[in-house]
């Protein structure tokens, strides 16, 4: 156990941790020369197109330094806000943790909030400067920002280029000298944490676990201690590149268990795993569940595929266990689900993967967050409001109560007036400014969290030219006053498109999503009229025009009585239509109400 390693790199979003990882692994020997490809561990079609790890990765390699050898088991991290709980889940099975800091950028707001969940864990931090071979590296400023950061010294900060392979030595000299041992003891019951787990269609569910006392053998019979079900392991074995067997794996090291189950709601990340004929009593703590930050529904596109639907969504949450769903209906869309993600790009990232991994094509509805409403009658019951539809009628409403979150956005001094004013915009309440550096400012926000969901990040990105990063914890309910805007269309509200709004923005937003519509609904052939209420009261209208056939064309002169008795008719027809016609919305229009300020 004393030859072991347990490690995670953890970074902001681009700083370069893939990248630091395809190095470890070419100077380990750990792939040949044919395997070598960048970003080798993001595995994902999507990971690859967007340049982002959306799923932690773990890999073992083989490092002989001094005289011994040892083994090192290396998880990629996310970058990205909206999958820090693959990162939380990482830090569990670690001892330490890379922290790579950009050297053109320096820190950013992820950095800081990576680290404080690894320090939380006690995991010994070993801080690298990378990019040092840019132009516009600045390794001297950054390494001091660092020091003041974790209040090490200037000489502990590893300088290192992941592209050029510069310093790689170093690293893996650190994480050795650095990095303690796993502690645990091999003649203890077996005590596994499940950290990850994947959906092989051929063999069933692949658990990754972390072993933390006792060992696993081939074909010894386990038990799972959350569920209480027990099953023989079939195949175990270490995660190098390729799956590798073996027939044992003791304490302190980490891998893959397949036992051939088929049900996803049987393995459940964070469970600890111990033998069968000599269990352990005690289940490993420190696992935290996952908070959704955005509510939406998730609909097939046709109602009979909601069974498949459900095994795509069952499947797609062993591999991201951040994803929560319970079955809803709507009077529009029909049997779906109710999702929590952790954000936007979270949400998009899954509509994607259902669509690519499962072949499903679904219908997103307008994202929301969780509400609690309070009646007049009984003012001490609290209703869980996640859909506008659950909010009660405004004359039994006493209030609603919504959740607000702690943000902080590191940005540059140039651009602190812009992103100020859109904070302020979104209703929020600056709390503190501090100054990192001459050029670098921190900045805490109070907000509500309905108002980053839509399109805070891109917006604060684009005032900032790119130079903003953004962080945020949830800090409890206020009470706000809020409505709930609701869409007609044709006189029939949609009830997949209503929304709950500050009063404030109620009619602008109705006014936007009215607008936006016309846009995209196809004209029928008779008027279709887009309006958005508030209760009875309608605060904004559109039209969609007729298609019209021109029925006077056939008259060359002649009496005007003419013409008009073909209108009226027309007019008759068209008024009968009205009333029968329905109206189809395309995806695209659900969407776009995301969008409203592009």
């Amino acid at each position: 156990m004393k030859n072991i390693r347990n490690f995670c790199i953890i970074a902001h979003i681009d700083h370069g941790k893939s990248t630091l990882a395809d190095r470890l692994l070419e100077f380990t020997g750990a792939i040949t020369d044919r395997e070598k490809q960048d970003q080798l561990l993001d595995d994902m079609d999507l990971e690859r197109e967007r340049g982002i790890t959306i799923k932690s990765h773990a890999i073992q390699m083989y490092y002989k330094h001094g005289e011994e050898d040892f083994v090192l088991n290396l998880i990629d991290t996310p970058g990205h806000v909206d999958f820090s709980y693959e990162v939380s889940r990482s830090i569990a099975a670690c001892e330490g943790a890379l922290l790579v800091v950009d050297a053109a950028q320096s820190i950013q707001a992820q950095t800081i909030s990576n680290l404080y969940l690894a320090l939380e864990n006690d995991l010994e931090i070993v801080p690298v400067l990378n990019k040092v071979d840019l132009p516009s590296a600045n390794p001297q400023e950054v390494t001091d920002d660092i020091v003041d950061l974790l209040g090490c010294q200037a000489e502990d900060v590893i300088p290192a280029s992941a592209k050029t392979g510069l310093g790689i030595e170093n690293i893996l000299s650190a994480i050795i000298e650095k990095v303690p041992s796993p502690s645990g003891d091999p003649t203890k019951p077996l005590q596994a944490l499940i950290f990850d787990s994947v959906y092989n269609p051929f063999r069933g569910i692949e658990t990754y676990f972390r072993v933390i006392n006792g060992s696993i053998k081939k074909n010894q019979k386990i038990k799972f201690l959350a569920t209480n079900k027990s099953y023989g392991a079939d195949e175990v074995g270490t995660l190098n590149l390729k799956q590798k067997p073996k027939t044992e794996i003791f304490a302190g090291d980490v891998g893959y268990l397949i036992t051939g189950i088929k049900e996803a709601k049987e393995v459940k990340v964070g469970d600890t795993i111990t033998d069968f004929e000599n269990p352990t009593n005690e289940a490993i703590s420190g696992f935290e569940d996952v908070k959704p930050m955005v509510f939406a529904g998730i609909y097939p596109v046709d109602t009979e595929d909601y069974e498949e639907l459900r095994g795509a969504m069952e499947k797609l949450q062993l591999n991201d266990a951040s994803l929560v769903f319970i079955p809803e209906s709507s009077a529009a869309l029909g049997f779906g689900f109710r999702c929590g993600f952790l954000g936007m790009l979270h949400m998009e990232i899954v509509q994607e993967r259902l669509e690519r991994e499962f072949g499903m094509t679904v219908i997103t509805t307008v994202p929301n967050v969780s509400y609690h409403a309070f009646s007049k009658k009984h003012p001490e019951e609290i209703i869980l409001v996640n859909n506008p539809s659950d909010l009660p009628d405004p004359s039994s409403l006493d209030r609603v109560e919504e959740p607000f979150i702690k943000a902080a956005v590191i940005t540059k001094s140039d651009f602190i007036g812009n992103v100020m004013s859109l904070c302020i915009e979104k209703r929020g309440v600056i709390k503190s400014q501090t100054y990192l550096t001459t050029t670098r400012v921190e900045l805490i926000f109070d907000m509500p969290l309905a108002e980053i969901v839509f399109d805070f990040y891109d917006r604060l990105k684009t005032v900032s030219k790119g130079y903003a990063s953004f962080d945020y914890s949830p800090i409890g309910l206020q009470q706000s006053k809020l409505v709930r805007v609701d869409i007609l269309l044709n006189g029939k509200p949609i009830d997949a498109l209503s929304a709950l709004i500050h009063t404030d923005n109620a009619y602008r937003m109705g006014k936007k999503i009215c607008e936006k519509l016309k846009e995209l609904i196809p004209r029928q052939q008779f008027d279709v009229p887009i309006q958005a209420a508030i209760g009875t009261k309608i605060i904004a209208r559109e039209t969609i025009k007729a298609v019209r056939k021109d029925v006077t064309a056939k008259c060359y002169g002649g009496d005007i009585t003419r013409k008009r008795k073909l209108l009226e008719n027309q007019k008759k027809g068209k008024k009968r239509m009205r009333q029968v016609g329905s109206v189809e919305i395309p995806q695209e229009a659900f969407m776009a109400v995301l969008k409203l300020n592009d």
